[in-house]
């Protein structure tokens, strides 16, 4: 479910949440992936006035040259970062951003993925998430009849791009049916391929290793895998731990003073890695300890280069407490309710940490790789508002920024370079995922170029609403928003074929092009990184088939077999214990790894039938 926003300055955090919170409850699914939020909230919409200081949503503070305020004076410079006085926002409420004008009625919209034009007032059911029902066959026919009427008003019919250099596109999500054209758009050149994978000559996979679960007394989480040429790396208890990733065998551990609770989801080129870790170990009764360490790990030697906390910001002498951290370049960036910190990759030394000025505006974490792009909560507690700042990573001043709309507590970076942000506004996406749009920013200039609304009933990516660097299942390359629907009934309409499609969204439009790849019955698939201009996809099979690898073209969306995992019942067991919702599924030339991201105290009553792994492994070598 949503969590609560963070307490007013100088209040202890929430005994519910937060960091350094009481004993966990007992192990449950990660909220956010399937299950219900609190009951959806109207959309306040983009018209209606906010409590002051509220700065128009989507405006680019400090972005447009030129004259903006009485009397020609320019316009106030973007928030400055820690170590510079806060000064909230004074445009007013929708400065800057102008809703696209709205086609008359019965105006063909956007063009569905399949490209076939859709009448807005076709009340044609939406696929049901998780599928498996079969329609009547007097709705089928209902269902074929305003087909027909689409395809014979609507085919070939685009909408044309109305926006201009002062107006954000916004789309809405179409995906959802396999029926549609699957040609391609015939601008598809320069888009697609030049990925490193290869298909094998064998594509067919074994078995290749089994790491047990180790033992913990209580909820613990184990979030974070990383491959490197020669290692498989792994959080464990109170350590990372690296493993040959052909045979298993351990290389090296590298102990800590307590749990990770925190990494980076980048690398270095070198395969240094950025981790947050707790000063001491857990003990009973009460299993957690502060979340205030940061370090850098070299993967390839299995060391901890350096280590440090920081104190400051609104908890004064005392340590600051970290939810998530990144890097980006030379900088490692730390995040959370107390505030933003960033140190030098080379040393540790902070660029920036809390300032005791820093109440009403905090950095509750950052998104990095190319860029670095810090979310920032600001505003009284009663009326507090999002910020998106892309960051100079070296002295954390802000190069440009902009305004969530009214309604958005949290926000997600998806990719920082294109800037693309996922946001549940008004908590309207009605099933934790987390997201109800996606928002393609200028990271220039902090104009949004495009809104894509993202139907939650048809669409699969989750985001975890308190971690901005968390989104799973959506990436983003060759100006590309690459998306996976929901599960729903496949060709035959029977039990058990359910399957779903990876849609693509165009960055500056907002558009749904073509192209889409789909599945086919009785899979479905998940995207799991970019390959240059490709996409890495697991496909998650049915009871009596492996799973598969594929590699999708980004432009033509075609796909390629890099590998099958075998369909015997022992084998698939074991793979089927990884779910791709509660699970981190890698792969690297030919090999897949899959691991748990949770542990919790075994169950006395377990069978030997019953043994649970912390990762496996799959090869094709």
């Amino acid at each position: 479910m949503t969590q609560p926003p963070p307490p007013p300055p100088n209040q202890p955090p929430d005994p519910q949440g937060g960091f350094g919170a009481p004993t966990p409850p007992p192990p449950q699914p990660e909220p956010g992936y399937g299950y219900p939020q609190q009951a959806p909230q109207p959309d306040p919409g983009y018209g209606y006035p906010q409590q002051a200081p509220d700065p128009g949503y989507g405006y680019p503070l400090g972005a447009p040259p030129g004259p903006q305020g009485p009397g020609g004076q320019p316009p106030a410079p973007p928030q400055q970062p820690y170590g510079y006085p806060a000064q909230p926002p004074t445009q007013p409420y929708g400065a800057g951003y102008q809703q696209p004008a709205q086609p008359p009625y019965g105006y063909p919209q956007q063009p569905p993925y399949g490209g076939y034009q859709q009448p807005p007032t076709a009340a044609v059911p939406a696929a049901a998430p998780g599928g498996g029902k079969k329609l009547s066959a007097q709705l089928q026919i209902v269902i074929a009849a305003v087909v027909a009427v689409v395809l014979i008003i609507g085919a070939g019919i685009w909408y044309a791009n109305s926006g201009d250099g002062g107006k954000a596109e916004e789309a809405k999500g179409t995906g959802g049916a396999s029926q549609g054209a699957t040609g391609g758009s015939g601008d598809t050149k320069g888009i697609g391929g030049g990925g490193k994978e290869k298909p094998p000559a064998n594509t067919r996979a074994k078995l290749t290793f089994k790491v047990d679960q180790p033992v913990v007394p209580d909820v613990t989480d184990v979030t974070g895998s990383w491959l490197t040429d020669k290692a498989y790396v792994k959080t464990g208890v109170n350590s990372i731990v690296a493993y040959d990733r052909d045979k298993g065998s351990v290389l090296w551990t590298l102990p800590l003073t307590g749990q990770v609770c925190g990494s980076s989801r980048h690398l270095t080129a070198d395969n240094k890695l950025a981790i947050l870790f707790e000063a001491t170990k857990r003990v009973a009764p009460r299993y957690y300890q502060q979340c205030t360490e940061v370090g850098l790990v070299d993967l390839n030697a299995g060391k901890l280069l350096w280590s440090t906390s920081v104190t400051g910001g609104t908890v004064g002498d005392q340590k600051v407490r970290f939810g998530e951290v990144t890097l980006s370049g030379k900088t490692v960036a730390a995040g959370g309710s107390d505030g933003g910190a960033a140190f030098d990759i080379a040393n540790g030394n902070p660029r920036w940490k809390p300032q005791a000025n820093d109440q009403n505006c905090y950095d509750l974490g950052y998104g990095g790789g190319e860029g670095l792009v810090a979310v920032r909560k600001c505003g009284a507690y009663d009326a507090q508002y999002v910020m998106i700042q892309n960051l100079d990573p070296m002295t954390g001043a802000p190069v440009a920024q902009f305004k969530m709309p009214s309604g958005v507590k949290y926000a997600s970076v998806v990719s920082t370079r294109p800037l693309v942000v996922a946001a549940d506004v008004g908590d309207s996406a009605g099933d934790g995922s987390g997201i109800s749009d996606f928002f393609s920013i200028d990271e220039k200039t902090g104009k949004l170029k495009a809104k894509i609304t993202a139907d939650a009933d048809q669409y699969a990516a989750r985001c975890r609403s308190t971690k901005v660097e968390s989104c799973t299942k959506v990436l983003v390359g060759n100006g590309r928003l690459y998306v996976p629907t929901e599960e729903h009934e496949g060709s035959t309409g029977e039990y058990g074929d359910e399957t779903n499609e990876l849609i693509a969204f165009d960055l500056a439009t907002g558009r749904t092009v073509p192209e889409k790849a789909d599945a086919g019955d009785k899979y479905t698939l998940v995207p799991l990184r970019m390959d240059g201009g490709n996409i890495i996809a697991y496909k998650e099979g049915p009871y009596n088939q492996g799973g598969r690898i594929v590699s999708v073209d980004g432009g033509t969306m075609k796909e390629t077999l890099l590998l099958e995992n075998p369909g015997d019942k022992a084998t698939h067991d074991v793979e089927k214990a990884f779910s791709p919702d509660y699970s981190e599924i890698l792969y690297r030339d030919g090999r897949v790894f899959m691991s748990d991201m949770m542990l919790s105290k075994p169950r006395a009553s377990a069978s030997p039938d019953d043994k649970e792994y912390l990762a496996v492994s799959f090869s094709t070598h």
